[in-house]
């Protein structure tokens, strides 16, 4: 790890329930607009598991079991020595009753088949259908916040 370097821990979790897919439609004020999965950051000292299960019940109300871990999509900002690991997970056992004024935006069971059909973000249409194949996966992405551009992406299935 580069000196100084600052590294922020997320998670991402995709509910699965037979052949959909809950997602939160966020507003534009909330940053991120379009569809995506439920996540964020991971609080000192909790695991990494526990992150993504405390997240995914306070954006929807249900509280995961069994996940399965899908894999890594981690950003560096080589301007700024920032890293962002997103931990990425798939949970089809819950319990619990989905929030009436979610905090993230509104709650919506689509089919996993015609997800990409809404709007998205491009980072989040490129590695949807990752969660869904079998293994796991790796993204890295470098960019240059001075010049704000993509020097490299890869993304391997492991």
């Amino acid at each position: 790890m580069a000196e100084g370097s600052n590294v922020t821990l997320m998670t991402m979790c995709l509910v699965v329930q037979e052949g959909k897919v809950l997602l939160i439609e966020r507003p534009p004020e909330k940053g991120f607009p379009g569809f995506i999965g439920a996540g964020g950051k991971v609080d000192y000292p909790e695991s990494i598991a526990e992150g993504a299960i405390r997240e995914v019940k306070e954006e929807t109300g249900l509280t995961v079991t069994k996940l399965v871990y899908k894999g890594l999509d981690e950003f560096t900002d080589l301007s700024d020595n920032l890293r962002y690991m997103v931990f990425n997970y798939v949970a089809e056992e819950f319990e619990g009753e989905l929030l009436e004024d979610p905090p993230e935006g509104k709650l919506k069971w689509v089919p996993i088949e015609g997800a990409l059909d809404l709007p998205m973000q491009d980072w989040f249409r490129e590695r949807f259908p990752l969660f869904f194949e079998e293994g796991t996966f790796e993204v890295h992405k470098r960019w240059d916040g001075v010049q704000e551009k993509a020097l490299q992406e890869s993304v391997r299935k492991l």
